[in-house]
């Protein structure tokens, strides 16, 4: 017995000092659950720009205005699409980051505040699974730009036999290049993130440069920007209307698992507004440029092979066809490198709907590693959660989750769903329920007279409204789908352009069902002025964080 408990104890990550003895909180607090400590609270304004650079430098980015093309609309209403799209999300993604830029706490903690301390697991448990899931979608994808690296450099891997049977889903050369990518990625997971934001920084200079280069060679073979310019929209009328409502969504929901987490970035903030400005301009700004360029790289590769390509890793595969010059190999090294650098920064946010890729690494692992630190806080921290995730998406095959039928890419779709009903209820207890009065030390304990801990740990009151938020958006996403109900009748078209909002009516849903119930049932702590402050002076490491409450602060709860 000794040996097995020696054995299992050899395994153990946490060490039970924080913020009380070790019996109580083992199952709800940890060293990467805790509030990051002064010294890893690095992220300024300049890293959060980064951040954005790098982020939208990927392949999605350069595919989402291109697809609304192809659905009939001209280059201007699918770019205004895509600039509402990241604009209206913006805001969002701010308002639920700054409990962790205030607080310098993550996702997980952040989650106890709005579902109780054992109701956030179920959350947590959403977030963590879908990281694990996207972390081997994206290396599948990541792998192709790996292929275009090896194809410049070698022609030769062209030739490589296959070795792999058809079951399999792959061929040699592509799970090659897939598991390089999936090994490039590995030593980014072993660094805490706070001490990788120069690589980031690194991406924001390489990437842009590459695009830039990517596009003013299209324009010299295509000899203009090509014929897509021109072309106007083969739509009209409230088929329009709809259709830039939807491209504007897509674009909502690319980004709706950051507005959920966005905790836990913003929890490495040196000061809390370093997360407000940097996320609100840049991130709308560069995604909006950079879909631009995308539109006219694909525009200038119809002029130049006849066709729109709309994926930049097929156009580098077809510049290398037909014995290209080494200028050219070079050329297509260096973009194809600056691509590898993109998919290996950040992390998946978006759907898979129509093939849209989000495709980098590092937040989706820095984002498993939290969440699964909070699901097993005892055994696991972000780095081993990172890697975790990491061994999943190899052992998935996510070349085949991507090739998959209709159900994958609707329940991926739905997955916006789900979350916007979570940060819908976020959203709501930090800014109108409790007006940025906090307990931190009340998200790592136990016990009953802890602000969160509700009924036994659960916030029935959120899981209300987290569900109103979901029923909402059901029926139209059935309809969506071309589901048929039992009754045998079609969904009614009111259901699908709910469901075509279903950012806005899950968030908004969850926001107000939440509010009408802490009206009747009052939760402890809601406060009836705002004032950002943690009521319980807690700071196991974090001495700035302390703040003088008086007494009329507490008078101010209810």
């Amino acid at each position: 017995m000794n040996r097995v408990q020696n054995f299992v104890k050899g395994f153990e990550v946490f060490r039970g000092s924080e913020p009380q003895d070790a019996a109580n909180t083992s199952s709800t607090s940890a060293d990467d659950l805790l509030p990051v400590p002064s010294n890893k609270r690095t992220w300024v304004s300049f890293n959060f720009i980064a951040f954005w650079i790098a982020d939208c430098i990927n392949i999605n980015t350069w595919m989402i205005a291109s697809g609304m093309i192809q659905s009939g609309m001209s280059w201007w209403q699918a770019w205004l699409s895509v600039c509402l799209g990241y604009g209206i999300v913006a805001p969002f993604i701010v308002l639920n980051a700054r409990p962790g830029a205030m607080f310098h706490i993550t996702f997980p903690a952040v989650s106890r505040a709005s579902f109780g301390t054992f109701g956030s697991l179920w959350c947590v448990f959403n977030r963590a699974a879908m990281a694990c899931i996207w972390y081997g979608v994206q290396a599948s994808i990541g792998g192709t730009c790996v292929l275009v690296v090896l194809r410049a450099m070698w022609p030769s891997v062209n030739s490589i036999p296959n070795s792999l049977p058809i079951s399999s889903g792959t061929n040699t050369a592509d799970f090659m290049s897939f598991f390089l990518f999936w090994l490039i990625s590995l030593p980014l997971i072993w660094f805490p993130i706070h001490k990788i934001r120069h690589f980031f920084t690194v991406t924001t200079i390489i990437a842009p440069v590459a695009d830039v280069v990517f596009l003013i060679w299209c324009i010299v073979k295509a000899k203009g920007v090509g014929p897509i310019i021109r072309q106007r929209g083969t739509i009209h009328g409230s088929q329009l209307a709809w259709s830039m409502i939807a491209g504007a969504m897509s674009c909502i929901s690319n980004k709706v698992t950051l507005v959920t987490n966005a905790p836990d970035f913003a929890s490495r903030a040196r000061y809390p507004s370093a997360a407000v400005y940097p996320q609100l301009i840049t991130m709308p700004l560069t995604y909006c440029l950079l879909s631009l360029v995308g539109v006219l790289v694909s525009s200038s590769s119809q002029a130049i092979y006849g066709e729109a390509i709309w994926s930049p890793v097929d156009l580098l595969n077809m510049f290398l066809d037909d014995d290209p010059s080494p200028a050219t190999r070079f050329g297509v090294w260096f973009i194809a490198v600056s691509f590898v650098f993109a998919q290996t920064t950040f992390d998946f946010d978006g759907d898979l709907t129509e093939k849209y890729f989000s495709t980098n690494i590092s937040a989706n692992s820095v984002s498993a590693g939290c969440d699964l630190t909070a699901l097993f806080p005892r055994f696991i921290n972000i780095r081993r959660g990172g890697y975790i995730a990491a061994i999943v998406g190899l052992c998935m095959c996510p070349w085949n989750l991507v090739k998959s039928s209709n159900s994958f890419t609707s329940y991926v779709s739905a997955y916006s769903v789900f979350l916007s009903s979570i940060a819908g209820v976020m959203a709501t207890e930090y800014w109108i329920i409790r007006k940025g009065h906090y307990r931190v030390k009340d998200l790592y304990v136990t016990q009953k007279d802890s602000w969160y801990w509700y009924t036994c740990g659960i916030n029935i009151r959120a899981y209300a409204a987290y569900i109103a938020g979901i029923l909402i958006n059901v029926v139209g996403f059935a309809g969506a789908r071309q589901f048929i109900f039992i009754a045998g009748r079609t969904v009614p078209v009111a259901a699908t352009r709910i469901y075509d909002l279903s950012f806005f009516t899950g968030f908004g849903t969850s926001a107000i069902v939440y509010w009408s119930l802490n009206r009747l049932f009052p939760v402890p702590g809601a406060a009836h002025t705002f004032k950002e402050v943690d009521l319980s002076n807690y700071t196991p490491a974090n001495s700035e964080l302390q703040s003088e409450v008086g007494s009329k602060d507490v008078d101010e709860l209810s």
